[in-house]
């Protein structure tokens, strides 16, 4: 089995949370937008939104643009990368676990401790 490496504890932070999972969906569907507009799109006020984003950019999966007065929000291709990559990783962690885990309870069974 191999080392797990060090996640990104800011990022699970970031995507455990449903509310900021459907902000990534909505900037996904439309691209570009200012909190007031990602607030007509979600259930919850244009301030939680704000939060919301704020640990989305934290993670790096969220990245900001100054146009004037407004601030438009999008999502940031590289860091959409890495978390996919973190993902998979994660994914193949557990499915080692899981093997492991399955190779113990056949071991037990053929030993007859089960």
């Amino acid at each position: 089995m191999s080392s797990p490496a060090p996640f990104n504890e800011e990022l699970w932070f970031a995507i455990a949370e449903p509310s900021r999972r459907k902000l990534i969906e909505v900037l996904l569907l439309k691209g570009e937008a200012t909190a007031s507009r990602l607030a007509d799109d979600v259930p919850f006020s244009r301030q939680a939104v704000s939060k919301h984003i704020a640990v989305l950019k934290r993670a790096g999966l969220v990245k900001e643009r100054k146009t004037g007065k407004e601030v438009r929000f999008s999502l940031s291709p590289e860091g959409l990368s890495a978390a996919a990559q973190e993902l998979s990783q994660a994914a193949t962690l557990w499915d080692e676990r899981l093997q492991k885990i399955k190779q113990i309870a056949e071991t037990l069974h053929q030993e007859g401790s089960v």
